[in-house]
């Protein structure tokens, strides 16, 4: 019964969140920007952060957050250069990353993502906890062009981005944006900071897959390089290895757990994150919600409640398997 209840609960605020999302009201939302230098500049309002990179004849932008914050998003674009969106790449399907695709696409803006992340926008995507169907967007609403594995580059005059695949880690369909020369990286949800990291097990996520894709974007960036979480405060390499290893504890945590034979929700009333629910904001089912996801990545139920799993399986060139 305690397990039907979680399941329940946890459904609940999925649904309850989307529905949050629609109800917003995005007229008091404001867009703030920091200048990150070497004409790049980290913006955020609601929902994930976007990454704006200035060229000579056009800009790269990762992610568009929701769609009523398109012309926001814009007028804070157009303050910093009146030049075009040229490219938009999203770094995963969830729709506080992709939402305000639509619009841009209708003004002929490319935009670029993972070949998963258009599949699973096309399809409609279950919750991950009880089956629940996430509803498909409209078709002139998902990226433009995709790619399966390695990497991909896009270029505008005097700028280069390097998008790459990193495989099951927040999602099935995560890409990273690498602006070499203004020394900026975009992760992504594989790093989000200030809470609890969510890892959509339900759609190919896994907490090994976020370990080995934070260890690539250290081992990629230097100390100076500015690195743009898909949540939270811009960090460097420093908040990246700490980030890391706050991963690899939660693993171990609930790893010795199953290896005690522990169930999930024997896993669940252990209270394995009590310690840290202060530091990340969490209550108490939030809390539940992360030992759950990490439980399940390391030792997946048999059989699942609907769809999940890669649908793509290589990685980007470089990048680590999870695992």
């Amino acid at each position: 019964m305690k397990r039907l209840t979680l399941t329940i609960l946890a459904a609940a605020a999925v649904l309850a969140g989307a529905a949050k999302a629609q109800q917003q009201d995005f007229s008091k939302v404001q867009i703030t920007t920091t200048d990150l230098g070497n004409h790049a500049y980290m913006l955020a309002g609601q929902g994930g952060n976007m990454t704006a990179v200035v060229g000579g004849d056009g800009i790269i932008l990762v992610d568009t957050e929701f769609a009523p914050l398109h012309d926001k998003i814009k007028a804070a674009i157009g303050a910093i250069s009146p030049l075009p969106v040229k490219y938009i790449v999203n770094t995963h399907y969830h729709g506080d990353h992709t939402g305000g695709d639509a619009p841009f696409i209708k003004e002929g803006v490319t935009v670029i993502a993972q070949d998963n992340v258009k599949q699973r926008l096309l399809t409609g995507t279950n919750s991950g906890v009880n089956g629940a169907k996430v509803a498909p967007v409209d078709p002139d609403a998902v990226p433009t062009k995709t790619y399966r594995s390695g990497t991909l580059t896009l270029r505008v005059k005097g700028v280069t981005a390097t998008v790459g695949h990193i495989n099951n880690a927040h999602t099935d369909g995560d890409s990273y944006v690498w602006f070499r020369s203004a020394n900026v990286l975009a992760t992504g949800d594989i790093v989000a900071l200030g809470r609890y990291p969510s890892i959509d097990t339900g759609n190919g996520g896994n907490i090994k897959g976020m370990i080995a894709g934070v260890g690539f974007y250290i081992m990629m960036i230097n100390d100076k390089t500015k690195v743009v979480p898909g949540h939270g405060p811009l960090i460097d390499k420093a908040g990246l290895i700490a980030y890391r290893k706050f991963l690899v504890e939660a693993r171990d945590r609930v790893a010795k757990l199953i290896k005690a034979g522990k169930s999930e929700q024997d896993a669940i009333a252990a209270h394995v994150f009590a310690d840290w629910d202060a530091k990340y904001n969490a209550n108490e089912q939030q809390s539940a919600n992360f030992t759950r996801v990490v439980y399940l990545s390391l030792k997946p139920p048999a059989k699942t409640m609907g769809g999940g799993g890669p649908l793509a399986g290589p990685v980007a060139e470089g990048a680590p398997a999870s695992g």
